[in-house]
Order: structure tokens, then sequence, then C-alpha cells
């Protein structure tokens, strides 16, 4: 059970073992998705429009942008800032169950709402997944830097990427594209958390009774459409953190097309809407919705698996 249910008070676990669980889930998802966020995180830094009608543009479609990687860049560069985004999934992973089941629990201990309510996942989602960027943002633009850039690399290690960075654009580079982030990151979360909770009670109302005895398919299939319906909701401001998190890395991006230089979050948003127009807000999206179908369903189901396990081992001792 994802967030506090004091119905369920006889299968609770610590809140360690809850911290334990989120890493791990986090740690499986990310070496099975990194594929995906590294097409993904591609679509969203390229200007040109991602069609192949377009001469200029390096990438269009996700197929042709795998198989194009793969030959200029063979198949480790699929998981290019894999070291920086394990850290990334372990870190935000356990800091975001453990901030999500302590808040929903401090709401039920106030009796201010019921803990299980839409409203109250929203909110409580969306805070706990503020409270785990602000700890991990750093992490997750040496990330971004890592898959962005091409052959040959700028940064060679993640210690030379630190320093670099450091060295040449000052301590704030490490939280470049916060703002969009925490913009983005409230919604996105929150509605995974709620929808993932609402699409769970629609799977019993639908499912016949032998069919609810498989909860690890209801976790993933409710899982992933929670992140599918929460990625299409905020999509653009994802796309607008990628470009200002690559801000100053103009040089490396030259050989993929056309780079552009963004003085804020508004100024992002005028000139891709300008040049790119609307369809400019959702470059990227299949691969996102993908990876975000992917990477949320497996994020609950192996949450909910490790949980059970412990409850397991919990009651197997006693």
């Amino acid at each position: 059970m994802v967030g506090y249910d004091p119905k369920a008070d006889d299968r609770s676990i610590s809140k360690l073992e809850v911290a334990v669980s989120g890493s791990v889930s986090g740690l499986v998802t990310r070496a099975l998705i990194s594929p995906l966020d590294v097409i993904k995180i591609r679509f969203q830094l390229q200007i040109e429009r991602l069609s192949h009608r377009d001469p200029s543009a390096k990438y269009h479609g996700i197929l042709q942008a795998g198989r194009q990687i793969l030959r200029e860049e063979g198949p480790t560069a699929f998981w290019k800032g894999h070291i920086p985004a394990q850290l990334l999934s372990i870190g935000y992973g356990a800091v975001q169950f453990l901030s999500f089941e302590m808040l929903t629990e401090l709401v039920h201990r106030a009796g201010v709402h019921r803990a299980r309510d839409f409203s109250v996942h929203f909110v409580c989602g969306g805070l706990s997944a503020c409270v785990a960027t602000l700890a991990v943002h750093p992490v997750d633009v040496l990330r971004t830097r890592f898959a962005a850039q091409g052959e040959p690399k700028v940064y060679k290690t993640l210690r030379a990427a630190v320093a670099t960075m450091y060295r040449t654009e000052g301590p704030l580079v490490f939280y470049k594209g916060l703002n969009p982030t925490l913009i983005a990151i409230f919604p996105y979360a929150g509605f995974q958390f709620s929808f993932y909770n609402s699409l769970k009670h629609v799977y019993e109302w639908v499912t016949p009774a032998e069919g609810k005895k498989n909860g690890n398919l209801k976790n993933l299939l409710c899982g992933s459409g929670a992140g599918v319906i929460s990625k299409t909701l905020t999509y653009p401001l994802d796309l607008f953190k990628k470009r200002l998190q690559v801000g100053g890395f103009e040089q490396a991006r030259a050989s993929f097309g056309q780079v552009r230089s963004y003085r804020g979050l508004l100024d992002c948003a005028r000139q891709v809407l300008r040049e790119e127009g609307v369809p400019g807000f959702f470059k990227g999206l299949s691969p996102s919705l993908l990876k975000a179908a992917l990477s949320t369903g497996l994020v609950f189901f192996w949450y909910e698996f490790f949980c059970n396990l412990f409850h397991r081992v919990r009651e197997a001792d006693s």
C-alpha cells in the first residue's frame, strides 16, 4: 500500500523499510528505462522539428534515433550518465516515498481529511516530490549533461564533470532548471500518487473476483496509467527544465544541430513558441509517455513488492 492507511496498521512497516523500498524500486526501474530516457532527452533538446521532412533534423523518431545513437556512439550511449542517474533514482525514491508516507500519516493524525482522499494524495505527493527534488537536483543536472553530450565527450568522469562545472559556471549551475522542475514536479507527482490510488479503486470495481488475486498486475497497470496521465498533463514544463539545464553547455550540443540560450523559464517558453510553435512544447512526448508508463508502473510495482516482502519477513520472524 502506497501512503499511510489507517485500516492497515497491522501491515505497517518501518520508516527505514519504506525508504529502502523506495530506493530499490528506483534503482531497478532506472536500469531498465535508461535507453528511453536518453532518447527523450535528445528529442527535448533538439531545436529542429522531429520530422524526416526536415533535412537538418538529426532525430525524427524513436526507432530512427535508437539506431543512429547505436551506430554513432555504441550501445553504452543508452546508459550515458547512468551513475548520476542511479544516484538520482536511489536518493529520490527514498526521500519521496518516505516523505509521502509521513505526510499522509500527518494528515490522518491531524484529522483534517481522510488520508486516502484524491486531494490528500495529490498535495502530499506533490510536496514529497518537491522535497526529494531539492535533495537530488544537482545529480539530475549532472545526469542531463552526461546524457546530452555527444562525441567527443566534454566530461569524461563524474568527478571531472563536477569540478569543471563548478569552476566554469559556479555553484548555482547545480540548480539550473530548478524553478520549472519544482513547478512541474508538484502536479506531476501529485497526479501520479492520486491517480494511482484512484485507478486501483477502478480496477477493483471492474475486475471479477478471481482477477483481484493478482495484486502485482494491478499495481503495474495502475502505475502505468497514472504515469501516462501525469506526464501528458505536465509535459511542457519538463521540456523547459531540460532546455534550461544544458544552458552554458552549447559547445557539446553543436553536433546535434542548432543550440539556443535562454534567460529563464518565461524566455524559454517564448522562444520555443516563436521558433517551434505549439508542437515544440511536446517534443519527445512519445518516448516520454512510453517511459512514463514503464517507469511509473515499475516504480509502484517494485515499491509495493518490496514493502510486502518486508512485511512477510517480519511476520515470519514474529
